[in-house]
């Protein structure tokens, strides 16, 4: 039974009349009234009394046109709860982040974006490095933020940002008072390490292999919180993001040294699947993310250049930069 019979035999017995419920719904008389004739075949009894003018519903046409039109009003509001729900989703960005872009900016960008769109909203989970992946390839993430990203056969990469990555120590380490450190002050140190089989450990692994080190790994985490917390108690040093500290510098429980001699970076990309379509709405913030960081983050470019122990960083210096390979 289509929807359209029933909203055109309510029009007719609303307007008692076949033209006008013909004029409502944009078709013939003679449409209208096969219509009244098959739904009154289909239940095998009559609807309307065409001896009267205007027409009048027969007792049985009065308990169908009750029934009849709750049916077509149920399903209005059903038509229109759908739109508005398609409307807010069409308005929602789903992402997906490690744990690590969560403890930086992110908030900053939200904020920034919900003064461009206030009727948006980004929904940010963080997540293991292999779960954003698998949301983002089963499509319940639009894009995902991961550190050394890789294009693949599903999915696209695209450059977000570099983060330079710093010795972390405790305060009463003996390389807490450096202004740099060189990678062989590393030698022989206790050493805080990630999860073997996270990226991020085979690049700090390579670092260290190219300036000959051998550290000792005391203990490996999968997250950066656990590695500074273990670092915080004097359970060795680590090399982390320095974004990632800037809390902990703050607030005096970490020291975080620059590398001198040599940089080395942790790439930070988005991810997406191959040939999937995003909302206008997650094109958007996808956009925001892109602009460089004074722009769509104006309080960041006011903020003192220093390095992550406190001190200013010289203008003009230069060192010779490591790239890690994406």
């Amino acid at each position: 039974m289509q929807l359209e019979a029933l909203q055109i035999f309510c029009d007719v017995a609303r307007y008692r009349s076949f033209s006008q419920a013909a004029a409502a719904n944009s078709v013939t008389q003679s449409a209208v009234s096969q219509v009244v004739s098959q739904l009154e075949k289909r239940i095998q009894g009559r609807l309307i009394d065409r001896s009267t003018r205007p027409l009048q519903l027969t007792a049985l046409g009065h308990a169908y046109y009750d029934g009849c039109k709750e049916l077509v009003e149920r399903y209005r509001e059903l038509e229109a709860s759908v739109r508005d729900a398609a409307a807010r989703l069409a308005g929602t960005v789903q992402v997906a982040a490690i744990y690590s872009v969560g403890l930086g900016d992110m908030g900053q960008y939200v904020e920034r974006f919900r003064t461009e769109q206030p009727a948006a909203r980004i929904n940010l989970e963080y997540l293991h490095p292999d779960r954003v992946v698998e949301k983002v390839l089963n499509g319940t993430a639009d894009f995902g933020l991961v550190s050394f990203p890789r294009s693949s056969r599903e999915l696209d990469s695209l450059p977000w940002r570099e983060e330079e990555m710093v010795l972390v120590c405790a305060p009463s380490h003996a390389l807490a008072n450096r202004q740099t450190v060189r990678p062989g002050d590393l030698e022989g140190q206790k050493y805080i390490g990630f999860d073997r089989d996270l990226r991020i450990r085979r690049e700090v692994d390579r670092f260290l292999r190219e300036h000959g080190l051998a550290v000792t790994v005391a203990l490996e985490f999968d997250n950066i919180e656990n590695i500074k917390k273990a670092v915080e108690i004097g359970a060795g040093v680590a090399l982390l993001p320095e974004p990632t500290l800037r809390r902990e510098v703050h607030s005096g429980t970490l020291v975080a040294v620059p590398l001198g001699g040599c940089r080395f970076v942790r790439p930070l990309g988005i991810i997406q699947r191959r040939h999937h379509h995003l909302s206008a709405t997650a094109r958007s913030f996808l956009e925001l993310l892109r602009r460089p960081i004074s722009e769509a983050l104006p309080a960041a470019s006011a903020a003192p250049e220093t390095s992550t122990n406190g001190h200013r960083r010289r203008n003009g210096a230069t060192r010779p930069t490591r790239r890690v390979p994406s």
